[in-house]
Formats: C-alpha cells, structure tokens, sequence
C-alpha cells in the first residue's frame, strides 16, 4: 500500500522539537524524505538519526529562518541533497511572555523576525521552484494566538496574526500554480517552548502552574492539552493529494476552545 508521501521532499523550519519533531516523524512514517532546519545542531542531529531508522532520507541544516541570507543557503543545500522541494512546513516558532508595556523593542522585534519574517523568507526561497513545477504544498504553524487577543503575549499573537493573513494571500497569489497553501492554529500544545510560558505566566497571574493547566483543560470541552502528534497529523493530512481543493484556511487544533 502506497504511503501519503511516498518519495515526497519536505523542508521543516524547526524541525529538531515539539511540533517540527512530531510532524517530521509523521512525514518520515508516511514515505516522505526530510530536510530539517534549526538554529542549534545538538537537538537537530539528535532528530534526524533518530528518523533516518524509519528509511527515509533526512538531511539535517542550521539556519536561523530570521536571517534571509542565511535561509537562502539552507534553500540552496535543501534543493542540492534531495533535487525539489514537494512541502514546506513553516514551522519555527519564538514566544517572550510580557505584559505589553514591559516588551523591550529587541524581545518584540526578535518575536516578529521569527515567527513572521521567518515564514515570509522561506517562503519566498522555495516557492518558485514550486511554481515552476505548478505544484506544492505549504504549511505554516500559525496559533490560536493568530485569531484573538491573549494578555502577556502581544507579541507572538501579533505575529501569528500576521502569518494567519499571510498565508491567505499567498494561498491566492499561488492558487493558479496548483500550488496550496493552509495554516494550523494550536491551541496551547504541550512543548518545551510552551513550559516557560507556563512559567512566567504563573509568575504574572500568581497562581501555580497546575492551576494554569488545570484553567487550559476547563476551557476546552474536550478537556485535554493538545498534543505536537495531534497538529502532525493535521499537517500529514495538508501534504498530501488529499487536500487538494484545499487553500487560505487556517484550521484551529483546539480541543473545541473557540466554539465557545
């Protein structure tokens, strides 16, 4: 039985942790070759000889996604290991925890140049090998953060916010190219980067980090803290031919949260 992506190549931003990790194996489990970036190599190499056991090709890169010389060098070493770029998951991600008026301009700038300039940079590297071959598929981690307001956090939902509305123009602009471009908004998903927000937000509201889980939980009526496998699984799913009638959505993995 022929896997999703089978001998598809697809580019992870972050793709040595939490959400990038998870849906790098689920990529490697469904036939796919992997190319995965990070800003430190130790995690990185970890990841990617733990996933080259699954089969699969998977070439490992350090770049930040935040400098655009260096995402056009890892583009480059991208294209010359595996040939193309099939999928592109624009996954690197930075949260500061702040009230709005303690941001320094260096934590609210550098929250942007990841989270949004990162996704535009190597978006635009890929995408016209893409366009050249009329087709591809792009995924970009945005947040629930993208699609209201949170206190201690202006930053990083001002920058998925920005991702929310970039990834509906590009699914237009690249429409005529076959080419199909979504979002994931998780809600809070159980990650290393998510434990120190947990922390600081503890600091800022007084109360125990168990309680800050225990609020999570009772907000969504399923009653559970998402998972990374739970937003992989949504990303299999939007790599793959199945999804083909599918561009400019931003589809929430919330447990039910903003039903209500």
């Amino acid at each position: 039985m022929k896997r999703r992506l089978e001998n598809l190549n697809a580019l992870i931003t972050g793709g040595s942790k939490g959400i990038g990790r998870a849906i790098a194996t689920r990529y490697a489990e469904e036939g796919a070759n992997l190319f995965l970036c990070a800003r430190s190599a130790g995690r990185l190499n970890d990841t990617a000889a733990e996933l080259r056991k699954l089969g699969g090709k998977v070439v490992s890169h350090v770049a930040d996604v935040s400098d655009q010389k260096s995402v056009r060098e890892m583009v480059q070493h991208a294209l010359k290991e595996l040939g193309q770029i099939d999928i592109l998951v624009n996954n690197a991600g930075y949260v500061k925890v702040s009230p709005f008026l303690d941001y320094s301009l260096e934590d609210f700038e550098q929250t942007i140049k990841v989270n949004l300039y990162g996704v535009f940079h190597v978006s635009q590297a890929v995408l016209p090998g893409m366009i050249k071959r009329k087709k591809g598929k792009v995924v970009n981690i945005a947040s629930t953060g993208g699609r209201w307001g949170s206190r201690n956090q202006s930053a990083y939902n001002a920058s998925k916010h920005g991702v929310v509305g970039l990834t509906r123009c590009m699914a237009l602009e690249m429409a005529p190219y076959k080419i199909n471009v979504n979002a994931i908004c998780p809600y809070s998903v159980e990650t290393e980067m998510v434990l120190p927000v947990f922390e600081k937000n503890s600091q800022l509201l007084g109360i125990s980090q168990e309680e800050i889980i225990k609020r999570l939980k009772a907000a969504s009526p399923l009653g559970r803290i998402i998972q990374p496998a739970d937003v992989a699984h949504l990303a299999v799913y939007l790599a793959s031919e199945e999804s083909d009638s599918m561009t400019a959505q931003s589809i929430s993995v919330c447990g039910g949260y903003l039903m209500i």
